[in-house]
């Protein structure tokens, strides 16, 4: 089941959405340009970390607990099949809400940032809960893989998940945003989460210095 989840998550959120923003715009979703900020490297680099990370926690690790070797689990049969129950019931929710997060954001959504192309920024929905819902849905959605088929593999998995996240999201994409769309974006930034309601708000003094190397999309 982990397998399967993991494989309609990349078809649905990220092979078919680049797909849709394809035929909708005429524009490729991924470039890796680089940007004063971020060189094409650092943003290869987070993105290799956010793939290899879902690929250890979503394939290798429930293609490891299939084939390999029974190891006798710290969890009593219940639990462990509760805990299992409960990451593939938050893996599927988090799917649901990465879809709304991507259609929430039109034409703007993109995998990467291209400083040619200046999009709209997205404030309403779910942007006025969080500034990165689809990161924020898309963590939640490994969380659920990484719980339901727990182990060293998948927690491994999981933070580099994470890491790659943090990497995109503070490096590339808030400071491009800063300077693209400026007081405008460092306001929003400061009145809304990153990745939580109120937790990682701009301060509101740096509003007022040089561009922001603020972070948040």
């Amino acid at each position: 089941m982990t397998i399967a989840l993991t494989v309609v998550f990349a078809s649905l959120a990220m092979l078919g959405r680049t797909l849709a923003h394809y035929l909708r715009t005429g524009r490729l979703s991924v470039r890796f340009a680089p940007t004063p900020d971020a060189p094409r490297r650092v943003q290869v680099g987070a993105w290799s970390a956010v793939v290899g990370g879902g690929f250890l926690a979503g394939i290798a690790a429930p293609a490891a607990e299939l084939l390999g070797p029974r190891v006798p689990a710290a969890l009593a049969p219940a639990d462990l099949a509760a805990l299992r129950a409960a990451g593939l019931v938050l893996a599927v929710a988090a799917l649901a809400a990465t879809l709304a997060a991507q259609t929430a954001m039109g034409a703007s959504w993109r995998i990467d940032v291209d400083p040619d192309d200046r999009t709209a920024l997205v404030t309403g929905g779910p942007f006025a809960l969080v500034r990165n819902p689809v990161y924020t849905a898309g963590l939640c959605w490994t969380a659920g893989i990484a719980l339901s088929c727990p182990g060293a593999l998948s927690a491994l998995g999981a933070l580099t998940v994470l890491a790659g996240v943090q990497v995109q999201v503070r490096r590339v994409e808030e400071p491009y945003l800063a300077r693209a769309h400026g007081a405008a974006y460092t306001a929003y930034a400061a009145r809304v989460g990153r990745f939580l309601p109120g937790v990682g708000r701009l301060r509101s003094g740096a509003a007022d210095g040089p561009p922001p190397a603020v972070r948040g999309r």
